[in-house]
């Protein structure tokens, strides 16, 4: 099987507007007046991002998802993507779940694929999104704000629990790894969650690399500091198993774990019943663990409101 005919067998739709479109070497797409357009790319290498075990249906959810999370974290509406692969082989078997996990997410979101390349070489899948939000609509990191509470959608933990299990640094009962497995293949990316929140948070970043870390993102560009109460943030345990693990790993999960694809977000405080709604209007469920402080600095608290000294780097790609 070759290129073009893969292309064909596996990727190639019908569009759903007539200036967008798999077959031309460029896709046209006129924007709508009144909104602008938002852009965001991750790449998923295999042996970094995802273990080669995976099911393909999971792979071509996760690949989807990882990038609506980020136009979920600036509050935008999915509408189109690209997609890149780079394949060993050209295995049918694997295309097939691949493609359908991918467009059954796609087609969730009403977000059209358009365009891309393939190539063979090692499994490596890079993504575009290209998402649309309402003039000045858009959520960005840069605008937090002293007194603003801090939210997190969703739970915390399940991946990285998944991946000790994997790592052989812990035994799960078979249901809690399937369960933690699932989060960790097939996250949920808060789309709606960002749409209810756009007249409301000041700020926001999805949790692709630990909850620390990407919130230590979001803060530096807001030049303002964040103080999280422990006893508050253990509401993210995702797992009833994690209430049982010592408390290095249950803080290990939580908060700096990553592969999540939650979101965290600031909003003020006079806002609360309304993000309350939001998060109801969506489905989602939220948790508030702290707030946004004027020292430019990152700190938890434990139950007794000491500052709790931690060593918990979040995932870099070069560390």
């Amino acid at each position: 099987m070759g290129e073009f005919e893969l292309i064909e067998r596996f990727f190639k739709r019908n569009a759903n507007q007539a200036d967008v479109g798999i077959g031309d070497d460029c896709a046209v797409w006129t924007p709508r007046a009144g909104h602008q357009l938002l852009v965001s790319t991750d790449m998923l290498v295999e042996g970094r991002h995802f273990l080669s075990t995976i099911d393909p249906a999971r792979l071509g959810h996760k690949a989807l998802a990882v990038n609506l999370s980020d136009l979920a974290a600036c509050g935008a509406t999915p509408k189109f993507f690209l997609l890149s692969l780079a394949l060993p082989t050209a295995d049918e078997a694997w295309l097939s779940g691949f493609s359908r996990g991918l467009f059954e997410l796609a087609d969730a979101h009403a977000c059209q694929l358009i365009g891309g390349d393939t190539t063979q070489g090692p499994l490596n899948i890079s993504m575009t999104v290209i998402g649309e939000v309402p003039d000045s609509q858009a959520i960005l990191r840069s605008g937090a704000r002293v007194g603003d509470d801090v939210y997190v959608s969703g739970h915390l933990g399940d991946a990285r629990l998944a991946l000790e299990a994997f790592r052989g640094h812990i035994s799960l009962p078979q249901s809690v790894f399937d369960l933690a497995r699932q989060r960790m293949e097939t996250p949920t990316p808060r789309v709606a969650l960002g749409h209810a929140l756009r007249c409301m948070a000041t700020a926001m970043v999805d949790i692709s690399d630990g909850l620390l870390g990407d919130l230590g993102h979001l803060l530096k560009a807001s030049r303002v500091g964040a103080r999280i109460e422990w006893s508050l943030a253990q509401g993210l345990l995702a797992s009833n198993s994690l209430w049982l693990c010592p408390d290095a790993l249950k803080m290990n999960c939580v908060l700096s774990g990553g592969d999540d694809y939650e979101l965290v977000f600031t909003a003020p405080s006079s806002f609360r019943y309304g993000v309350q709604d939001a998060a109801k209007a969506s489905g989602t469920p939220i948790t508030r663990i702290g707030q946004i402080t004027l020292s430019e600095e990152l700190s938890v608290h434990d139950v007794h409101g000491q500052a709790m000294s931690l060593d918990l780097p979040s995932f870099d790609h070069f560390a």
